[in-house]
């Protein structure tokens, strides 16, 4: 199968984590829509990365469907629970890490523009988010050794790409030192090979 993505993008990477942790062989092809002459929409009609291209050329798109599939195809490392409240806990930790991509990545393009067009209301709006939801993983996280339940699961790949994008484009949000068991969570997943291989460049 196939890849199609770029090495700044933390949906991108939590499709890379998961490959590392279930040990799927995968060719990486490097392409982002913000790439002049990129081909992205060739293969996601919605012009968007990651796309996973299946060995019969189905493609796969959106990072929450293809960890999913990929789980299911490979029964080792499992990282989701079978469907029961702590499936839905550990989505729950997925759709707020991406959640948290989605406002820093929507910041990270307002500040490409124009600095007369951008808006310091819609950034505040999304610095806000993502200070939020910051403080909501603290409180969850506490004292546990992962995200959700005893175990590491797609719910701490999710958070760690997550928090690694916020160190890579916006080190001067000061999460580590505000949210100590966070960064303590990090520090245990940066030492992981998935994690280690992919960190964001460019």
């Amino acid at each position: 199968m196939k890849l199609v993505g770029s090495l700044t993008s933390p949906y991108v990477r939590k499709v890379r984590v998961v490959l590392a942790e279930k040990k799927i062989d995968y060719d990486f092809e490097l392409d982002s829509p913000w790439l002049a002459g990129n081909t992205v929409a060739e293969v996601n009609p919605l012009g968007k990365i990651p796309v996973l291209v299946l060995d019969d050329n189905t493609t796969l798109f959106d990072s929450r469907v293809i960890v999913e599939y990929l789980d299911n195809v490979a029964p080792n490392n499992k990282l989701m629970p079978a469907p029961n409240r702590e499936r839905a806990e550990v989505r729950r930790w997925e759709a707020l890490a991406d959640g948290v991509c989605d406002s820093a990545a929507l910041i990270f393009l307002e500040r490409k523009r124009p600095i007369e067009q951008q808006s310091s209301e819609w950034t505040a709006r999304q610095q806000d988010k993502i200070l939020r939801s910051l403080e909501f993983m603290a409180s969850e996280l506490a004292e546990h050794p992962w995200c959700a339940g005893t175990h590491f699961s797609l719910a701490d790949v999710a958070v760690g790409c997550a928090l690694g994008y916020l160190v890579f484009r916006f080190p001067e949000i000061d999460w580590q030192e505000r949210h100590p068991n966070l960064a303590r969570l990090y520090a245990k997943l940066i030492r992981r090979p998935g994690f280690a291989e992919t960190v964001p460049q460019g």
